[in-house]
């Protein structure tokens, strides 16, 4: 364990968010999300709200017992006009602050009106595809566009600082203190300076290969790293023949999280995948 890890002394009751990822932006991945969120495999569901699919999903996302939150999105337009650019651009012109401030707070803004028009309420939680929402200038705009908003109370939001790793592979450790690197730290500071709430710790950072049994060895692995207030990202979709690459991957994360006995195996390990406020009781 490095030394920027937190101590891996757990409560023996340990609850955890199970959040799914890019709800929106295919059939297949509402499908599948809506599926283990029904199975209570899942206990939150980040939205890509402009997408023409999620205003298609909604409702039956809006009956489930999750945490439904915007999973703010700069990098896939999906059909949609924006500001959309390819991941390295947008990191590089986010940290050069040469993007216009008003254009981003006007997408943070779209995004969150899409969202509450479609469920009918605000967000329970905002965080980012591809982690965007942590970068300079793009964080910078939506802890003001949520102050404005919410003024009362603010969703609670993503901290991406990784948690304990052992036993994880190097490269993929590596890969989860990069995403963290890229803004973490001033995420969280920020977020403690308005009152907003995050995560303890985050989990579920690996590279999108492997197929079923890698992804099953990983999430044995997270999970019992996993701390108390923890939260664990995954991207399912249902499975279908044909698919490659990242699209086959989603649907062997569904085989895995959908799979007979894990329920049972998460109560024998102590854990819980819970809604966010249940964490704070």
């Amino acid at each position: 364990m490095t030394s920027n890890e937190p101590p891996h002394t757990c409560a023996d009751v340990r609850r955890i968010v199970v959040c799914a990822d890019d709800f929106g932006m295919n059939p297949s991945i509402d499908e599948g999300v809506l599926g283990l969120a029904r199975a209570q495999r899942l206990s939150a569901v980040g939205c890509l709200s402009l997408a023409p699919e999620f205003r298609r999903d909604a409702a039956s996302l809006r009956e489930l017992d999750v945490d439904a939150g915007v999973h703010l999105n700069f990098t896939e337009a999906l059909g949609e006009s924006g500001l959309y650019l390819p991941l390295p651009r947008l990191i590089a012109c986010t940290y050069a602050r040469v993007l216009d401030s008003g254009r981003v707070a006007r997408q943070i803004e779209r995004q969150l009106d899409a969202f509450e028009s479609a469920m009918g309420r605000a967000p329970d939680f905002v965080d980012g595809h591809q982690h965007v929402h942590q970068l300079p200038q793009i964080r910078h705009a939506l802890f003001r566009v949520l102050a404005r908003r919410y003024p009362r109370q603010g969703p609670w939001l993503r901290h991406t600082a990784p948690g304990c790793l052992d036993g994880v592979p190097t490269p993929l450790r590596r890969k989860a203190r990069i995403i963290a690197a890229l803004g973490a730290g001033p995420f969280a500071k920020a977020a403690a300076e308005a009152g907003l709430r995050t995560n303890r710790r985050f989990l579920g950072v690996y590279d999108f290969a492997g197929g079923a049994q890698a992804y099953d060895d990983l999430l044995t692995l997270w999970l019992r790293n996993a701390c108390d207030g923890d939260l664990l990202m995954c991207h399912p979709a249902m499975p279908a023949g044909g698919r490659r690459g990242m699209d086959a991957q989603r649907g062997a994360e569904y085989q895995v999280l959908s799979r007979p006995g894990l329920d049972e195996w998460m109560h024998t390990m102590g854990l819980r995948a819970v809604r966010y406020a249940a964490m704070r009781q």
